[in-house]
């Protein structure tokens, strides 16, 4: 299911002596983002600061999630989002002095620009500490967040599958009482197909082999007729996906199974069909099915 949430909190994040740093105020924010997938399929775009804090967030979102492409982003960020590090006096003497000497070697090597000098001393800087509670209450907060979003999406998808269901089964009712109709079209065309073994049996063949054929024609006609097998199943296998909807939890797998099964069934509803009545009914079910098939599959 797809879905969106993010937050921010202030970072009190520390100095390399442990002692709490002066300036503008940092700020941690996280977002994660829902996309549907059959399966759990996580992704980090993380500062080099939290890249740590990464598998107490896997840890965190597959315990709640179990189908989805989730990507989580985080950020730090100061209250300035236009501020520049200052780099140090002494940084700056070092990037010149090797500066001198790479030149010394090779004349031709260009001067470091101010870009490189800000990523040079950034990258050289002690990194501040950002307290793990702090990223573990901002994380559970946003995934809370994501959850109800995707339960928000998951009440109108069950809303539609339910309409789905509702259609499938008037289907399936109409095509019960065609059964017997079918039967009765099929036992006449076997009476047909007796009288005429019986009459190219006369003075040709005995009556044993005429009886023999039309006992073949009869199971013929049985096997491709008989339907109610898969009309009982097609209702069978609506009740338990009502139940499931009904039930919740975790059962995208399993609806996934029955819906299969439903497209399986209704399939063989087809190509059993001697009547263009239940040929479009079956024609009709598929539809729906393949309709639900594609949402199931957004659900957990």
């Amino acid at each position: 299911m797809t879905g969106y949430a993010s937050a921010q909190i202030g970072a009190a994040a520390a100095s390399a002596e442990g002692e709490p740093r002066t300036g503008p105020q940092r700020r941690l924010g996280m977002e994660m983002r829902s996309v549907n997938s059959r399966f759990l399929d996580l992704s980090f775009r993380l500062p080099d600061e939290l890249r740590s804090f990464e598998p107490t967030l896997r840890s965190l979102v597959t315990a709640k999630i179990k189908r989805g492409k989730i990507e989580v982003r985080a950020a730090i960020e100061g209250q300035d989002g236009n501020a520049l590090p200052d780099p140090a006096p002494r940084m700056l003497q070092r990037l010149a002095s090797v500066q001198d000497t790479v030149q010394s070697w090779l004349p031709d090597a260009a001067p470091l620009s101010v870009a490189e000098i800000l990523r040079l001393c950034g990258a050289a800087a002690p990194t501040a500490d950002t307290p793990a509670d702090e990223v573990t209450q901002l994380a559970e907060a946003v995934l809370a967040a994501l959850l109800a979003a995707r339960a928000q999406e998951g009440v109108r998808l069950v809303a539609m599958l339910r309409s789905h269901l509702k259609l499938l089964r008037g289907l399936t009712e109409q095509a019960g009482p065609l059964v017997p109709q079918l039967v009765e079209q099929q036992r006449q065309r076997f009476m047909d197909r007796w009288r005429e073994a019986m009459g190219l049996a006369e003075g040709s063949a005995t009556p044993e082999a005429a009886q023999d054929r039309a006992l073949s024609e009869a199971t013929a006609f049985a096997i491709r007729i008989d339907v109610a097998e898969e009309v009982t199943r097609l209702e069978s296998h609506i009740t338990e996906i009502e139940r499931l909807l009904t039930k919740g939890g975790e059962v995208g797998k399993r609806l996934d199974f029955l819906i299969q099964e439903l497209h399986r069934e209704a399939n063989t509803l087809g190509s059993k069909s001697s009547a263009l009545e239940l040929t479009r009914i079956s024609v009709d079910m598929k539809v729906l099915i393949e309709q639900m098939r594609e949402q199931v599959q957004n659900l957990e």
